[in-house]
């Protein structure tokens, strides 16, 4: 056994790219979305919860105090644009399409946000968007610790005898 499967963490893939944290320091493909945090232009103490399902597209843009955004009216705002562009380079435009299920024939940000538009998607109701906020504030906390091999209690539910890949 490795040392790492010894340890209480779990291997990180790299992103497909680097990527800048500033404007978008958070996004994952979970719950059938893209969904993540996105920095706010206009005032340092804002921050948007933004998604997009799968397959139907239906997105969501919101404040952190759940206040709706002013640019999602119809259609992908900044916001959404920024978290699809920033979700390709973390893992890749393939993945990401996949994930989505647009087809498109050379993946890129841009030609999955516009085949997405395309199909002139709904507004949804952003109730994801606590549950993606507090996820991104558990992933803050793990950044204030030191670098350690000692147990993390949060992660020991992850099984010893097997790799996590």
């Amino acid at each position: 056994m490795s040392d790492w499967e010894r340890a209480s963490t779990a291997r990180v893939l790299s992103p497909a790219r680097p990527r800048k944290l500033a404007k978008v320091p958070f996004v994952e493909l979970a719950d059938g979305r893209v969904q993540g945090v996105v920095s706010s232009g206009s005032d340092i103490g804002r921050v948007y919860v933004s998604s997009v399902a799968a397959s139907t597209y239906e997105f969501a843009c919101s404040t952190n105090n759940n206040r709706p955004c002013g640019g999602a009216r119809g259609m992908f705002c900044n916001h959404i644009l920024a978290l699809l562009n920033e979700s390709t380079l973390q893992y890749g435009a393939e993945r990401v399409a996949r994930y989505l299920r647009v087809d498109v024939p050379e993946p890129t940000a841009q030609a999955i946000s516009q085949t997405m538009s395309a199909t002139r998607p709904s507004q949804g109701d952003n109730t994801a968007a606590a549950s993606v906020f507090s996820q991104f504030l558990r992933h803050l906390a793990y950044l204030e610790f030191a670098a350690s091999t000692a147990p993390v209690p949060e992660l020991q539910w992850f099984p010893p005898t097997r790799a996590v890949v």
